[in-house]
């Protein structure tokens, strides 16, 4: 029986020829990733284990972001922890205020994950390195720890279902909206504690922001990993990036799947994830009474990349914000940021009535730049939309594109861009 892209590197970082779905394996980890909020349970855990050290300075990454700038006085604690810890590692890869950015957009970006990786990470999220072909997943604090003692981790090797993807998308069709439909399809468990194995020809028609989007997401599926194959964008951005050697594994012809579905590009629509869970979606077009809104945010580990901002302000030149709501445009990283000045997309928010954040991930997660107030609905670029994950437990989140993020900015109400033309 052959193997899948994620069970072929898995075997590989356990020594092994081949794994079938369902072993538990231990495997040998190329890079483990904290942040404000999860490293310092993590540096607590190593204390209870009476381990000083990691296995390896150069393969443990930090990177501040939840809550930073610091908020308050416990985000400035958590920090300071995390602060002490890698200066007494010394942790190469520590990312603190003026060199940090939201992790998941951070670490690609500064070429710390390359096809062939096996990766764990304390943050959800993780997932989305499986866009240059890698295996990445999110873990507990207590499997940090673990990993930044000894190099490993244990899994227990996941089945898989094949996305088939065809066709070329339509104007203002992004990977959120792929990604959004396919959650709508199966369900917030469609995928629960599989592998999301993506292929065919409609893929580069992907932008490496597309799959990054679809990769971050894999895991409102309940999936253990979402993986896109490594073709010629995969490694140009790699070059690009990163100095570490890279190794693209392929699925064999005889893998075998849970399910498979066929995913064409050209049919998809805008689509926007309703109240209150990323499953509870509808295309622009379902849509039949307005939604008014009272904020809209632009930014995240999913949807705050350069070709996410040049969307957006392709929309919002020209045009203002309408009264009484507020637009929050949070760039993923410095680089990012940098990338949106130079290319005047900075100016194009600011006069359109938008405000730009520092790079945190803020308002994702409730934390700040954005809370809701009892009553308020927001449009997000965002990954989650559970009850009170963005403030007040009666606000409500909706999830879509920064496309349709910024359209809505302007009219006031969920709305597809292609009627401001």
């Amino acid at each position: 029986m052959g193997m899948t892209m994620t069970q072929k590197i898995l075997a590989a970082h356990a020594g092994l020829d081949t794994v079938t779905a369902g072993q538990l394996i231990e495997a040998d980890l190329d890079l483990v990733l904290g942040n404000d909020i999860t490293t310092p349970v993590a540096v607590r855990e190593m204390d209870k284990m009476k381990h000083d050290s990691v296995f390896h300075k150069d393969k443990i990454a930090l990177v501040m972001d939840h809550f930073i700038p610091n908020k308050d006085i416990k985000s400035a604690e958590n920090c300071k922890c995390v602060r002490d810890f890698a200066c007494r590692h010394e942790i190469t890869n520590y990312f603190d205020v003026g060199q940090m950015g939201i992790e998941h957009a951070l670490l690609p970006e500064k070429g710390l994950t390359v096809a062939g990786d096996a990766i764990i990470g304390a943050d959800s999220h993780t997932c989305t390195y499986g866009a240059l072909g890698a295996f990445s997943t999110g873990v507990g604090s207590t499997d940090m720890a673990a990993g930044m003692v000894t190099g490993k981790a244990w899994f227990k090797v996941p089945s898989a279902i094949r996305f088939n993807i065809t066709g070329e998308p339509a104007r203002w069709i992004s990977g959120k909206d792929v990604i959004l439909h396919i959650i709508g399809m199966i369900g917030v468990d469609g995928a629960l504690y599989k592998s999301m194995e993506f292929t065919g020809d409609g893929i580069s028609h992907l932008t490496m922001d597309d799959r990054f989007t679809i990769a971050n997401m894999a895991i409102e599926a309940g999936a253990k990993n979402g993986i896109f194959p490594v073709d010629d964008q995969t490694i140009q951005y790699m070059q690009e990036h990163s100095k570490r050697p890279y190794k693209a594994y392929e699925a064999d012809a005889d893998a075998e799947y849970d399910e498979e579905y066929t995913i064409n590009l050209s049919e998809l629509k805008p689509t926007i994830a309703f109240p209150h869970l990323p499953e509870n979606t509808k295309t622009i077009d379902e849509i039949k009474e307005p939604v008014k809104i009272d904020q809209a945010v632009i930014g995240s580990c999913t949807n705050g990349r350069i070709d996410d901002l040049r969307v957006a302000a392709s929309i919002l030149k020209g045009r203002k914000v309408a009264p009484n709501v507020r637009c929050i445009v949070i760039p993923a990283t410095q680089t990012i940021y940098l990338q949106a000045m130079e290319k005047g997309l900075l100016r194009t928010f600011i006069e359109a009535g938008a405000v730009v954040s520092t790079p945190t991930c803020g308002p994702c997660l409730g934390g700040y730049m954005g809370i809701l107030a009892a009553g308020e609905r927001c449009i997000s670029t965002t990954n989650r939309n559970f009850v009170g994950r963005m403030g007040h437990v009666d606000s409500e989140v909706y999830l879509a594109s920064p496309a349709v993020a910024a359209a809505s900015a302007v009219t006031g109400q969920i709305s597809c861009p292609c009627e401001l033309e």
